[in-house]
């Protein structure tokens, strides 16, 4: 294992604009530097360059639906902004990266793997567990967030990459809330699936209350969100305002739709398919041969063997396996690896 640095993390509480803001002021010089590289690094990864002002009118639009449907993270947003010395325009870039490289048809060497188990199936222990395959080298940009907002009985532990208000996190109420990227429909302006999953953690207590939020959300792109409390584990996949679920003491999933009514939508490139299901496959076979009070460590070592761990090739362009995280929701506790997770020792955070 390589000797690594703690991860960043910041603690805030208070309304909106305080919690956006304490994370910029923490944040500031990394953010800065972020957006000065390639503008945050998306000029190393889409086909032509672009620029904030040509940028400017998509994130417009993207910002009036966010505005409109979640008032409390635009607050938090403009506090980000004003912490970190940032244009509000910027701080909304960093909320939308994912969604202003959208998709196109090439060979991937994979994306995110996750899998959950509750109920009877956990014992007690209901466990969320993914790895976490970006492009464009994000595992310098994980910042850890723990939150607290005002008026609230919930606290948040989230991951999050450059800025991100939230990507995937646990809450203290047991909820645990995974992501996948699955690829289909059009996407458009409206609600980023990484702010979705901050939503979900800030305003529900169980699963069903999350799924009932998420169906009120104009989400902008096709996602799998994997949620987790002490009695269910379900995915919930989304395709233009469709939802498709499947829940049971454990479920899997990687990048293509498994849900027969979402399926033919699927636009998943080949390669990248071959990817998906070889990696589903070794997934349920890693999880199955787990008992139901397995270890973070033992949760890491499916997470870290290939074909679930994609090393890195030196395309900037490739995703990779930049993080795996291991979250026990009924504990409060978001054991993480940064990196190559078969390279890198765990680091633990808890809201207790």
């Amino acid at each position: 294992m390589l000797l690594t640095p703690p991860l960043p993390l910041v603690r805030a509480e208070g309304d909106p604009h305080a919690l956006g803001h304490a994370h910029g002021r923490e944040r500031g010089p990394d953010l800065r530097d972020f957006l000065d590289d390639g503008l945050a690094r998306l000029n190393h990864l889409l086909p032509g360059p672009v620029t904030l002002a040509g940028l400017a009118p998509t994130i417009t639009a993207y910002r009036t639906v966010i505005e409109d449907a979640l008032p409390d993270l635009a607050a938090e947003t403009e506090g980000l902004a004003d912490g970190a010395g940032l244009t509000l325009t910027e701080a909304y870039l960093l909320q939308l990266r994912r969604e202003i490289l959208g998709y196109r048809k090439v060979p991937a060497l994979g994306d995110c793997t996750t899998y959950a188990r509750s109920g009877a199936a956990a014992r007690g222990l209901p466990v969320l567990a993914q790895t976490v395959d970006l492009n464009g080298d994000l595992d310098d940009q994980i910042t850890v967030l723990d939150v607290t907002p005002a008026g609230s009985r919930r606290r948040s532990l989230l991951l999050g990459f450059g800025g991100l208000l939230g990507y995937l996190g646990l809450n203290s109420s047991g909820l645990a809330v995974g992501i996948n990227l699955v690829l289909g429909g059009t996407w458009q302006p409206g609600v980023p699936p990484y702010l979705a999953v901050r939503h979900l953690l800030d305003r529900a207590d169980t699963v069903d209350e999350a799924l009932a939020l998420l169906r009120t959300l104009p989400l902008a792109s096709s996602r799998c969100l994997t949620l987790c409390d002490s009695e269910r584990a379900v995915w919930a996949e989304h395709l233009e305002g469709r939802w498709r679920l499947s829940d049971g003491p454990q479920t899997t999933h990687t990048n293509h739709f498994l849900h027969p009514d979402l399926a033919p939508g699927d636009e998943i490139n080949v390669f990248a398919r071959r990817s998906s299901v070889k990696r589903l496959q070794a997934c349920r076979t890693g999880l199955a041969a787990l008992p139901a009070d397995a270890s973070a460590e033992d949760h890491f070592a499916v997470l870290s063997a290939p074909p679930l761990c994609v090393p890195a090739n030196g395309d900037i362009r490739r995703e990779r396996t930049v993080a795996a995280a291991v979250l026990f929701p009924s504990r409060g506790e978001l054991h993480l690896r940064p990196g190559d997770p078969s390279r890198h020792p765990t680091q633990v955070f808890a809201l207790r």
